[in-house]
């Protein structure tokens, strides 16, 4: 999940939000100033209510921050790396360094932010109780309480076992427990994510048909985005398992063509762009190193008018963790989204750019796999034991 805006950083993690993230705001204060406070308190002015409704979104905000900080702080705790933070309009992203090596510690990390939302919801409805007790306004009430039932509501339904929810890691856990074998965990958590998708898709498409309710295209949203990332997750796992055991040096384009960043666009794409057969490019410094990605798709947008600017200025900035070295392992490349919509890392040994690996080299990979377990030269089958069988040639 791309972060488009940066909000700081909480205990080192870079924590961001999502552009959709100002949709489920404006929802929700919508939903809180325009049904919820006017039921617990009716009669008060509309900019009381908004008063009211644009912080009890920013409190959810925040809880949802709170879930999924629990989930980086558990995984901090057991040794795992956490590159960042991101929330979006379906909730939050925590994007671990790795993967858990033990199904217990798969657990744990799961299992953080559903406690964490049922407690934030307990504190809150036990704050709405203590309003309520000392007198405090109908719509303060009614905010803390609708916040808090939200929060208990997130942690069910992300309890639910089915891949990406929590309960689907959590499923996949006790399974991978059960069995020994993390791929069983993993295959029995996208199988049950997708069926648990489809069944909300159509229970959305009844709500929205038989019983005209606007409600069931929330749900219809949900299910579609349970089964598309619970297959983009399978597609992930096939390609950690296909490069397992292979290095970045194996995987990637070697010595690829480079865009120096003070380079003018037209002359790039005339003496380079032009005939190459990358469609992407690492831009590199005065001194080599490599400081972002430019694309074909990207040069193709230029406006005839800017070809004389520089590289740089149409370039994607490459973060950190884009970068690889030969003999890094190229498992952790399957789970990255791509830069630019193609690059998973650029190459670098020496200060230099000596290589470069895209999804289509990671695609590759897996289809080379496919072949090699479908088509592989079967062993002939081991003789029985037994006497020798005696030929008429082998004399007596």
């Amino acid at each position: 999940m791309k972060q488009n805006l940066r909000l700081g950083h909480v205990a080192g993690i870079p924590v961001g939000v999502n552009w959709s993230v100002v949709v489920i705001l404006v929802l929700i204060a919508d939903i809180v100033a325009g049904n919820v406070l006017p039921r617990a308190d009716a009669g008060r002015p509309a900019s009381v209510y908004w008063a009211i409704a644009i912080p009890t979104a920013l409190l959810f905000l925040a809880s949802l921050l709170a879930h999924e900080g629990a989930h980086a702080a558990v995984a901090r705790r057991r040794g795992l790396g956490v590159r960042s933070i991101t929330l979006w309009m379906l909730g939050g992203v925590a994007q671990l360094d790795g993967e858990p090596k033990t199904a217990r510690t798969d657990l744990a990390v799961a299992a953080a932010g559903p406690l964490t939302s049922l407690a934030i919801g307990g504190v809150l409805f036990g704050a709405a109780e203590g309003a309520s007790t000392a007198g405090a306004p109908g719509v303060i009430v009614a905010a803390l309480a609708w916040t808090g039932a939200t929060n208990a509501f997130l942690a069910v339904f992300n309890l639910l076992p089915g891949a990406p929810l929590d309960g689907g890691r959590i499923l996949r856990a006790l399974v991978w427990m059960r069995s020994g074998e993390r791929s069983r965990g993993d295959r029995v958590a996208t199988i049950a994510g997708q069926v648990m998708g489809a069944a909300l898709v159509g229970a959305g498409v009844a709500q929205l048909i038989f019983l005209s309710q606007t409600g069931g295209l929330w749900l219809m949203l949900i299910g579609w985005f349970l089964i598309w990332t619970a297959g983009a997750e399978a597609r992930s796992r096939v390609a950690q398992e296909a490069a397992e055991g292979v290095r970045v040096r194996d995987l990637m384009v070697p010595e690829p063509e480079c865009a120096p960043s003070w380079r003018p666009i037209g002359e790039f794409i005339a003496s380079v762009a032009a005939r190459s057969r990358q469609s992407a490019f690492p831009v590199t410094g005065f001194g080599g190193e490599p400081c972002g990605v430019v694309t074909l798709a990207r040069l193709t947008r230029v406006p005839p008018a800017r070809t004389g600017d520089r590289i740089d200025t149409v370039a994607v900035a490459l973060p950190h963790d884009y970068l690889a070295a030969p003999e890094d392992p190229a498992a952790p490349l399957a789970g990255r989204l791509p830069l630019a919509g193609t690059v998973l890392a650029v190459v670098v040994a020496d200060h230099r750019v000596v290589g470069m690996v895209t999804a289509d080299d990671l695609g590759r990979l897996v289809q080379q796999s496919r072949l090699r377990s479908k088509y592989a030269p079967r062993r002939p089958a081991e003789p029985a034991s037994g006497p020798p069988v005696r030929r008429p040639e082998d004399g007596s």
